[in-house]
């Protein structure tokens, strides 16, 4: 550990990495170009495709998002155009969860994770490309999820059938956490006031059935369900859209609530030996599941960066120092390890660079 390195000297070195070894990966090995798709996953070499079981929608958007981002619009504009060409339910409307090795439509299911990253994906896309084509997908996607996903009490069904029909599954959090994100990225790319009303009124939603109030965390499935777990990546993912939000969460109460469920997870969620984030808590705060997957530990830097607070920003070189040996290396990065240090899942799946990304773009650059 270096212990004089600064945040934006240790954030240089990690963006580095991610130039150097993780594009290229998905530019080359990790893409199907006869298809135009990311593969689901490469193996620990960063050379070898895993064999093709499905591509998802969303593994492609996410894609989308991390070429945009990086300013390699060619590559991005090839993942645009496939995400419409083969994911698009042109009978139903929508997008298909995923599709089988030939491209033909697999899981039909209507996802709203899914539609939240087309919405996310062509919001950044469009924004950064000028394509308006995307920023059109923007709204007509974002209107399909409110007309179609609405559920009870402000809230959105996770999944449906292919037809928008109901399966009788409850809103979960991750869902809407993401669509939270997308319009969020949909505002700042349209600037359409609509996106602040829907906002507001998902973010009140999201605070009356998800927020536990003895810590402020958001709990993965409604408060009061049985087996209900509080996990750590996800307070300080939403505790980054929060501040990214502003005013436009304002009457939610989720800022104060996941001010609470930050330090919640940062005592209790983070182990004190290696720096890793667990999994998941119960209620109590217990460990539940220790495994460490590397986008919670992505998603820490993350709410490190922007908080308010000098003392605990004063952390983040250390954590970075902590994160890099032990989740990235020179062929990529290691998904997941347990508490002891053991890989957990050895191959690298295609939707984890946006984790990277998103990190990365928010440590400071001086």
């Amino acid at each position: 550990m270096n212990p004089t390195a600064s945040t934006p000297e240790l954030a240089v070195a990690l963006r580095d990495h991610f130039a150097r070894v993780i594009l290229p990966i998905w530019r080359g090995p990790g893409f199907n170009a006869a298809l135009g798709l990311p593969y689901e996953a490469v193996a620990a070499d960063g050379q070898t495709p895993l064999p093709v079981v499905r591509y998802r929608a969303m593994a492609c958007a996410r894609q989308m998002f991390v070429f945009a981002l990086a300013g390699e619009m060619e590559h991005a504009l090839r993942l645009f155009e496939s995400l419409m060409r083969i994911f698009q339910d042109s009978r139903h409307g929508g997008w298909f969860y995923s599709v089988d090795a030939q491209g033909a439509p697999l899981d039909t299911t209507k996802d709203l994770y899914t539609h939240a990253f087309v919405v996310f994906a062509c919001a950044e896309y469009g924004a950064r490309s000028g394509n308006r084509d995307a920023l059109d997908v923007v709204h007509r996607a974002s209107s399909l999820i409110e007309d179609r996903f609405a559920a009870d009490d402000g809230l959105l069904h996770a999944a449906l059938a292919a037809d928008f029909s109901t399966k009788g599954e409850m809103p979960l959090q991750n869902p809407l956490m993401h669509l939270t994100e997308a319009w969020l990225a949909a505002r700042a790319a349209t600037q359409d006031a609509a996106f602040d009303t829907a906002l507001a009124k998902l973010g009140e939603a999201i605070a009356r059935t998800f927020v536990h109030e003895p810590t402020g965390c958001i709990a993965e499935l409604p408060v009061g369900s049985a087996d209900n777990r509080l996990e750590p990546g996800h307070q300080f993912e939403w505790f980054w859209l929060v501040q990214q939000a502003g005013d436009v969460l304002a009457g939610s109460g989720l800022h104060e609530a996941l001010a609470r469920a930050f330090m919640f997870a940062h005592e209790r969620g983070v182990d004190a030996a290696t720096g890793g984030v667990h999994a998941a808590l119960d209620e109590a705060g217990g460990i539940k599941d220790a495994t460490q997957r590397i986008w919670a530990q992505t998603e820490y830097l993350r709410a490190l960066a922007v908080h308010g607070d000098a003392g605990v920003r004063a952390l983040l070189p250390q954590q970075i120092e902590r994160f890099r040996p032990r989740f990235l290396h020179a062929q990529g990065w290691v998904e997941c390890k347990t508490l002891a240090g053991e890989i957990a899942r050895a191959d690298m799946p295609s939707t984890t660079p946006y984790h990277l990304a998103t990190a990365y773009a928010a440590l400071p650059s001086a």
